[in-house]
């Protein structure tokens, strides 16, 4: 009995086919057929009833996935543990990082990682930041840029990256040029464009509403800054932004504080657990990463 005949079995099983299950393991149809044969001849008994379109486990089969996976599972673990007392990081990472939002130091830190640990295969995953903390809570995604509006969201570690105040921002001529600050009840007689729920944000300024009884007008919404100061460079609606954010757009727009919205917009870095070594690695490299230069 071989480690790759338990692969093949559990992936035919997950995708009830053994073709697509042949495409998940890069090998050929033939190659998992024959290997599942052999693994069913040295048990002595047939894993998969094949008589309909779909490959279906047999009680036999049922009773084997489970310990299969285990044996998985625990090849897996091993080359790890191995991979970390002689420095060798190998297994895979995903990464998460909120949409629109382009950080050049989290890309540094995934390119020095990858030089220092090229075992580790990186997938990056971009998401709004209210599905990207749920991720990490559940252990689809092992670290995550996100935009919050909590220091530390509940059951995940937190590193706070930045802590932004609100701003809106106008173009020329815009009747609210005329002050350097305003508030919630002032941008309330304007459209506006923000960024959508689920986003940190867009969090911030809502529960800033919600706490005077204020409920304006979110005439558009967009996922990217430049999108949303290219629409408010187009006098369609006030744009809010933070301030890092409405500093790349000082040519075109006007930025003005909001004065009664105290709570920062946080951009924060979180993981759930550091038990994975590549995720200790990888938090590390960001920590030096944000320390060395800014977003």
């Amino acid at each position: 009995m071989e480690l790759r005949q338990l692969e093949y079995f559990v992936a035919v099983a997950e995708e009830q086919n053994f073709t697509r299950a042949a495409e998940r393991v890069h090998i050929s149809q033939s190659g998992v057929s024959a290997q599942i044969r052999q693994l069913e001849r040295e048990l002595g008994a047939e894993l998969f009833d094949r008589s309909a379109r779909t490959a279906t486990l047999t009680v036999a089969g049922k009773a084997a996935l489970a310990h299969a996976r285990a044996a998985l599972a625990a090849a897996g673990a091993l080359g790890q543990a191995v991979g970390e007392v002689t420095d060798l990081i190998r297994g895979r990472l995903t990464v998460g990082m909120v949409i629109g939002c382009t950080v050049t130091p989290l890309f540094d830190a995934l390119a020095a990682f990858h030089r220092a640990h090229p075992g580790v295969e990186i997938s990056l995953l971009e998401d709004n930041s209210d599905r990207l903390v749920e991720g990490v809570r559940a252990g689809t995604v092992d670290l995550a840029l996100t935009g919050t509006a909590t220091a530390a969201p509940e059951g995940v570690n937190a590193l706070t990256i930045i802590s932004e105040r609100l701003v809106a921002a106008v173009p020329a001529g815009h009747p609210l040029t005329r002050r350097r600050r305003v508030t919630l009840r002032d941008l309330g007689a304007h459209p506006l464009v923000c960024m959508p729920p689920g986003t940190g944000l867009r969090t911030v300024f809502d529960q800033a509403c919600a706490a005077q009884g204020l409920q304006p007008v979110i005439a558009l919404q967009a996922s990217a800054a430049d999108a949303i100061a290219d629409l408010a460079t187009r006098g369609l609606a006030v744009a809010i932004l933070s301030e890092s954010m409405a500093a790349h757009y000082r040519d075109r727009l006007t930025t003005l504080l909001i004065d009664d919205v105290e709570a920062p917009a946080l951009l924060t870095l979180i993981w759930r657990s550091t038990h994975n070594p590549a995720v200790r690695e990888l938090l590390a490299h960001s920590r030096q990463a944000f320390t060395q230069g800014s977003p």
